[in-house]
């Protein structure tokens, strides 16, 4: 795919996530004490220059001139972190970033969209003990919420970086055994497949109502479908549940959006789906991808 289009797309999606009012979630409305709007802004726009490598990458992996395991996944996500860290004092891309980076190099590989979905799949496979590395020193620049410590390959630990290398974990073995904590190592081990559905629903979505409403048909089931690993995290899996249980009773028409958004604030930023927010913004980018074109509403 043409390089300009994926790189427009993957900067775009994400702007949108952020200023579209989703419940939970900072918006161009509403803000956290410690994670703002501009926040993101600031964020997105530093890796620009990070996914035009990415995209670079793909195009000489599809050439033959690298092979799949010097794609260097986990050094361009730590140097697109970097870049967002410098340009802004919190972390509100770094999942958006773990996701979009491989998915990036392998729609540049692919002849399509759906194609990409088998080009991640050899990537993550094929990736290196050294990308896990990488990562663990981009998870500390980023310093996310909740990251759990004393588990087996502490990213914290300095220990952690001789263990990954004498057990050989690269990204595919480390999604395996984080995808329980992490929903972006699930998106990597089934090929994108929620990143993919949502936005095959926004596509439906998008021809029968606004951007903005069917961004927010879209988040509410993708909450009351998904428990969010970053709530997990933060606040248990009692709060997850109880956050699932709520999205489905917008979508029934027993709660208010309104309703639900200050259920989602009661315990400031503590319920904010932030993993299935990076879900949305990935799909959003590939709506983008796919030919969308903004026309407001009169």
């Amino acid at each position: 795919m043409e390089r300009w289009r994926i790189i427009k797309a993957f900067t775009l999606g994400p702007l949108l996530e952020a200023a579209i009012p989703k419940p939970g979630n900072v918006n161009r409305f509403r803000d956290f004490e410690d994670l703002t709007f501009y926040h993101f802004l600031f964020a997105e726009t530093a890796v620009i220059d990070i996914y035009y490598e990415a995209v670079k990458v793909g195009e000489l992996l599809r050439k033959g001139a690298l092979l799949p395991s010097e794609a260097g996944i986990g050094e361009l996500i730590k140097r697109a972190v970097q870049n967002a860290k410098e340009a802004q004092n919190a972390n509100p891309n770094f999942g958006i970033i773990t996701l979009s980076i491989p998915l990036m190099i392998a729609l540049s590989m692919g002849r399509n969209m759906l194609d990409a979905r088998e080009k991640v799949k050899l990537l993550i496979e094929e990736s290196t003990v050294r990308d896990t590395m990488e990562l663990y020193r981009a998870i500390r620049i980023a310093n996310p919420k909740g990251i759990p410590s004393g588990v087996k390959y502490d990213v914290y630990s300095n220990d952690s970086f001789r263990e990954l290398f004498q057990d050989g974990i690269n990204l595919a073995r480390l999604a395996e055994m984080s995808c329980e904590r992490e929903l972006i190592f699930c998106e990597w081990l089934n090929q994108y497949e929620l990143s993919y559905s949502t936005f095959a629903r926004l596509y439906e979505l998008v021809r029968e109502k606004s951007l903005e409403e069917a961004v927010q048909t879209a988040f509410l089931e993708l909450l009351a479908g998904n428990l969010d690993t970053l709530i997990i995290r933060k606040a248990g899996i009692e709060e997850a549940k109880l956050v699932q249980r709520k999205a489905r009773e917008v979508l029934e028409g027993k709660l208010t959006l309104g309703e639900f958004d200050s259920f989602m604030r009661e315990k400031k930023d503590l319920r904010n789906p932030g993993s299935l927010a990076d879900v949305m913004a990935v799909a959003l980018s590939l709506l983008i991808l796919r030919g969308y074109r903004f026309t407001p509403e009169p």
